[in-house]
C-alpha cells in the first residue's frame, strides 16, 4: 500500500463506497504481515515511497513464495536482488510472469510509478564491473527513473569518460561503479555538478582486498560532491542515486 492507494481506500469510505469493516480487513495488515519465518512490512511504500524490496541470499524456496506472495497480494511490485538458483524457483512459482536478469541476480515484476524527470545515469569502470552496474541500473528502474547506462568508461582511457560526459550530465544523479582501485568515481564527480553515489567492487588483483581498496579511495575522495556505499552493493547504490533524482525532479 502507498500513499495514493490509502488516500483512494479512505475516499470510499467517506464516499460510502466501501463499508467500513471492509477498510479494516485492508489494513490488518499494517503496518506488516506475520509469516512466522518473515515479517513482512507493507507500510514501507507509505514511509519510502517504494515498497520492500527482498534480498534473496540465504532465503529457502518456500520463503521465498511467501514473502513474494505476500508483497504481490497488495498490489505492490516485486523486487528481489542477490537471486540464486533455490530463490529463483520460488520467485518464479509466485510470479511466473517476473523478469530474470541472470548477471545482476535480480528479479523485479512490476515498477513503482514513473517520475517525470527523474533520471539516472549509471556510469561503469570495466566490464567487469557490469553485475552490480546493472543491479543499479534496474534497482533504479524500479523505482520509476529513467537510466541511461554508460560501460567501460574506466580512468586507462580517460578520453572514452570524456566523450560521454555531456551524456552523463543530463541525468539528475550519478552512480558510478568501479573496481581496482576505484578511481573512477572521483574522475566523475570532478567533472560533474551531480551528486555520485560510489559503488565499489570486488573487481581487481590480490592487494585490491575484495573491494576495500577502492571502498577506501572512494570514502577519502577529495571531491565534495561523492559519497559511498558498501562494497558490491549495486542495489543501494541504485536506490540512493533514485531517490535524489525523484526528489530533484
Amino acid at each position: 500500500m502507498n500513499q495514493r492507494t490509502l488516500k483512494r481506500l479512505l475516499e470510499d469510505v467517506r464516499a460510502q463506497r466501501l463499508l467500513p469493516a471492509l477498510a479494516l480487513e485492508r489494513l490488518r495488515d499494517l503496518p506488516f504481515e506475520d509469516l512466522g519465518f518473515a515479517k513482512v512490512d507493507h507500510h514501507r511504500a507509505l514511509r519510502s515511497g517504494f515498497p520492500e524490496v527482498i534480498f534473496a541470499q540465504g532465503k529457502t524456496e518456500v520463503q521465498m513464495v511467501g514473502i513474494a506472495r505476500a508483497i504481490l497480494g497488495r498490489g505492490q511490485p516485486l523486487l528481489a536482488t542477490r537471486v540464486g538458483e533455490p530463490q529463483l524457483r520460488g520467485l518464479l512459482t509466485a510470479a511466473p510472469k517476473g523478469e530474470w536478469h541472470a548477471a545482476a541476480r535480480v528479479f523485479r515484476l512490476g515498477r513503482g510509478r514513473a517520475v517525470r524527470g527523474a533520471r539516472v545515469a549509471v556510469v561503469s569502470a570495466g566490464t567487469a564491473d557490469g553485475p552490480v552496474a546493472e543491479e543499479a541500473a534496474l534497482t533504479a528502474e524500479s523505482l520509476g527513473c529513467r537510466v541511461d547506462r554508460h560501460q567501460d568508461l574506466g580512468v586507462a582511457g580517460l578520453h572514452r569518460l570524456l566523450a560521454k560526459r555531456s551524456a552523463i550530465e543530463k541525468a539528475r544523479a550519478i552512480v558510478v561503479v568501479a573496481g581496482m582501485e576505484g578511481a573512477l568515481a572521483s574522475v566523475v564527480g570532478g567533472l560533474s555538478r551531480r551528486p555520485v553515489v560510489a559503488v565499489p567492487t570486488s573487481i581487481g588483483y590480490g592487494t585490491q582486498l575484495g573491494g576495500l581498496s577502492a571502498l577506501l579511495g572512494m570514502l577519502n575522495s577529495c571531491v565534495a560532491n561523492v559519497a559511498a556505499v558498501n562494497i558490491d552493493n549495486g542495489f543501494g547504490g541504485g536506490f540512493l542515486a533514485a531517490l535524489i533524482a525523484r526528489r530533484d525532479a
